[in-house]
Order: C-alpha cells, then structure tokens, then sequence
C-alpha cells in the first residue's frame, strides 16, 4: 500500500498586523495606509489568496512620476528612466506579488544592461518576467532561453555549430535550474552549448533586432545529456533541466530563501518538493505553501532588499516618485534595477555594510522631502510653541508612517531621542524650532530603524 504523503505544515499563531506587515513586505513592497489592518482581519489563509490573486485586474494607483523638469519617463532611451519606470510599478501596483516575483526572477535569471546595452531589450525581459511570475517555470526557462536581452548577455546570438559557445549552457544548469555540484559532467556541459546553437539576430537603426532560429546555424547531430541521447535541440535543453533528479530540490530551496532567512530541510522540502513536481513545475503553489509556513511568521527577521525598504516607504507614505534621483540612490544602495553585478543576481549577504547602509538613510531622507517641517516657518512653528512631550513627539512622527510595528528596543531608543532633544532645548526661543526639528528627526530615525530595515 503506497505510503500518503503528509501535508505541509500551515503557521496557526495568531495572525495580527505584525504578521500582516511580514506578509506584505515579503510577498511584495510593504503595507499602503490601512492594508496590513484589513489583512490581519483577513486572517492567513485569505490574507494569502488576496495575495496570490487579488481581485481585479493589476493596475497602477495613486501619483504617476513626475521628474524635476515635468518631463515624462521616456524608458527606452534615457538614462536612469528604466529603473525609475520599474521602481513606479513597484511602488502603485495593485499586485505586489506578481511585481515581488519579477524581481525574483529579474535576480533568479540575473541580466545586465552593463552586458545587454539595451533598455528596450531589457524592458522586454521585464514584462515577460511579470507575465509568468507564478505560473509554469518551464514555460518561463524556456522563454527566457530565447529571450533577446538573455542571448546577448550569455552569448546566445554567437552560439553556432562551427563555434559553440558554453555560457549559457553552463549558466542554465550551475545558476538558474540545477546548482553547482549537481549530477552534471563538464561533457554535459559542452553538450548542452551544441543543442543550444541556432539563435542570431540582425541589425537596425536602435541596434539588435530580428532575433530568430536559423537552422543552418544549428548542431542538428545527436548529443548525450545527462546520459540520454538524441538530436537535442534549446527546447530540449530547458526540459532535461527541469525534469533532472537535482532541478527540484534546487528550485524548491532558491525559491524558499526569497522569503525565509533560514534554510528549509526535513519534511517540508519533501512536501514542497512533491507539490512543484505534481503541479507540473508551476511556482505558484510552492509560493503559497510558503507564505503560509510557520517559518514565515514565527522565524527570524530577514533584511529587506534596498528597493523593496525604497518602494515600501513611498507606499507607507502613498505618495509617488517626485524626483530622478531614486537612480543614483538606489545605485548607491547596491541595487539599481536591470544592473545586477553578475549573472549570480545581488547577494542577499551583503545588503547592509558600511558603503550601502548611508545610502539607506538618504533614501529615507528622499522617501519624505516633501513633507520636511521647516524649523523657521511661523505657522509651522506655532503648531510646536505649546509644550510637546517626548511620548507625544513620538507618537506623531510613528503616525506619519501609519503606525508600523516598531519593537520595544527601538521604541525605547526613540523615547530617549525624544527626551535628550528636550534638555538641549534650554532657551525658550529654542523650544518652538527644536521640537520641529526634533520631529524631523524622528520619522528620519523610523525609516531607517533596523525595525524597518528589516521584516
């Protein structure tokens, strides 16, 4: 009698805003005023499928970008535009998941525009990202394979049978299907370049174009890969990988560390693992039975990639991008989009170090310049002249950002803040313009506490 698999552990604490808040910053871009409430009254399962598919189609709300010189993104063709066109849909959509998930895969299936010099080929990746965020990854790896910005990146359009190229015929098993130290052979390796060899492109006034098949071009001759043989071709390629003894494991443990920090073993990869095979290799079941593991909400906090703490404090604030100076902030961050560091994606490892961690505050600074209180503005001066007690100030500046869960360490070292601005308002011409500043101060301290660094 065949043994029944037991089914995935479900977390069955309580689940409140703060469970609410690590749901949404981990499946997306953090909490809009009031969502984390209307979440936790959702309670986890249906907070979970209002993620997964919310109602209605994916649209784009609030502020559209509005640059210093009132000029429209222009995407294509100027510089910094393409990440300021994606970090909008970061910051508006009504689907964060299926915007969380392209970032996944934008990291997942790393290409660079550095290596690419297109932005209107890496748009192109970016949408098709978007288009298949949960659904087959099969269907994705094959598309990415003959993707124009993954063939120039990988050597794809220079792969022919007189001159066969490995890039990507390492790239595809090492990185994005099977992982180093899988059961693969270097002569699995040069197999895999022969029955990917065909694709070239053309050229025209905005550069490559007419990407395509040529099959003179193509190594039509047998191969053997992973010790079966026949006339494999690039098709043929995606599917071996992912019908490898190794591709599950691989998928199911890279997909897992997206959300959780600490690694998964035991039953619940077996479970998952068996679920991505008898789903027919889709992510998003394996995603779901993520988000509603017990790891997720009772594990340890996990650092927020710089774009995701970037966009969630716009959402936070539910304003737009007002200025191009998120390109140069994020870069300084370590994470523009479509500029990764090499075909591995970002490392998660070194999101916060001495270089990246000040650009984290100026992106805090950025994410409320508008809304800066001005210590020499009599009307503003004049909301501050009555007595404001250090609590109080506190309490205001954690309303600006809709009340976020902030922990007692935290919490405590905001009060002190408080409370030392106060003794250093010794004059009484001081007091007025110090609690302004002080104000300042604090929602500055929130945006770039560890508690909001971190989910």
């Amino acid at each position: 009698m065949a043994r029944r698999s037991s089914p995935l552990p479900t977390y069955r604490g309580h689940f409140g805003n703060a469970q609410a808040e690590r749901l949404l910053w981990r499946a997306g871009f953090g909490p809009r005023p009031g969502e984390a409430d209307k979440l936790a009254r959702m309670g986890l399962k249906r907070a979970v499928r209002q993620m997964m598919k919310p109602r209605g189609k994916s649209r784009l709300v609030g502020p559209a970008p509005v640059l210093e010189d009132n000029t429209p993104l222009t995407p294509y063709d100027q510089w910094g535009h393409d990440h300021l066109w994606w970090f909008d849909r970061m910051v508006r959509t009504t689907n964060p998941l299926q915007e969380r998930m392209t970032l996944v895969w934008h990291d997942w299936f790393a290409t660079s525009n550095d290596g690419v010099g297109s932005q209107r080929l890496m748009l192109q990746q970016n949408a098709l990202f978007r288009r298949l965020a949960t659904g087959s990854f099969l269907s994705l790896l094959l598309e990415v394979t003959h993707n124009p910005a993954t063939l120039v990146w990988l050597s794809g359009n220079e792969n022919t049978k007189d001159a066969p190229n490995e890039n990507y015929g390492r790239e595809v098993m090492e990185l994005f299907t099977l992982g180093a130290g899988a059961h693969y052979t270097e002569h699995d390796v040069r197999e895999q370049a022969r029955a990917l060899t065909g694709w070239t492109n053309g050229w025209g006034d905005q550069g490559y174009e007419n990407f395509h098949f040529d099959p003179k071009l193509h190594d039509n001759g047998r191969k053997r890969i992973f010790k079966q043989s026949g006339r494999f071709d690039w098709r043929d390629t995606c599917r071996l990988c992912v019908h490898h003894r190794d591709h599950p494991n691989f998928f199911v443990k890279k997909l897992w560390s997206y959300f959780i920090p600490t690694p998964v073993s035991g039953r619940t990869l077996s479970g998952l693992k068996r679920l991505y095979v008898k789903s027919g290799f889709k992510s998003g079941p394996v995603i779901q039975a993520i988000l509603m593991h017990p790891a997720m909400y009772q594990g340890p906090r996990m650092v927020k990639p710089p774009i995701v703490h970037s966009a969630g404090l716009l959402r936070m604030r539910g304003v737009g991008i007002a200025t191009q100076s998120w390109t140069w902030i994020s870069e300084l961050t370590g994470q523009r989009l479509f500029f990764p560091p090499n075909v591995a994606g970002w490392d998660d490892d070194a999101w916060l170090d001495t270089g990246t961690f000040r650009a984290r505050w100026l992106a805090a600074r950025e994410s409320w310049e508008p809304d800066i209180l001005d210590p020499g503005d009599d009307p503003t001066l004049a909301r501050y002249e009555n007595a404001e007690a250090p609590d109080a100030a506190v309490a205001a500046a954690l309303a600006f950002w809709g009340n976020p869960t902030i922990g007692k360490t935290t919490l405590n070292v905001l009060n002190e803040f408080a409370q030392r601005c106060d003794s250093e308002a010794d004059r009484d011409w001081k007091k007025a313009p110090y609690r302004v500043m002080r104000q300042n101060a604090l929602r500055s301290l929130i945006a770039a506490c560890p508690d909001m660094q971190t989910c």
